[in-house]
């Protein structure tokens, strides 16, 4: 748990930093840094749902083969 919370605290500093350079603004770049890890941990759900049933697929169809042959 301890490596998962430094990494959120490295990823809102990049996300602050980022936004704060491009827009000056301290309101923006905190506002971007609260909002952008939320919409990227959605994002990271539906796609490890994806990667999940790309992998399921592949390995039916590994057993698949390894039955024909």
């Amino acid at each position: 748990m301890s490596k998962t919370m430094s990494f959120a605290a490295v990823h809102f500093t990049v996300a602050f930093s980022v936004a704060y350079v491009m827009s000056g603004s301290l309101l923006i770049g905190g506002a971007i840094a609260l909002v952008e890890p939320v919409i990227n941990t959605v994002a990271y759900h539906f796609h490890e749902q994806v990667w999940n049933r790309f992998k399921s697929r592949q390995r039916e169809s590994r057993q698949h083969l390894q039955q024909v042959y």
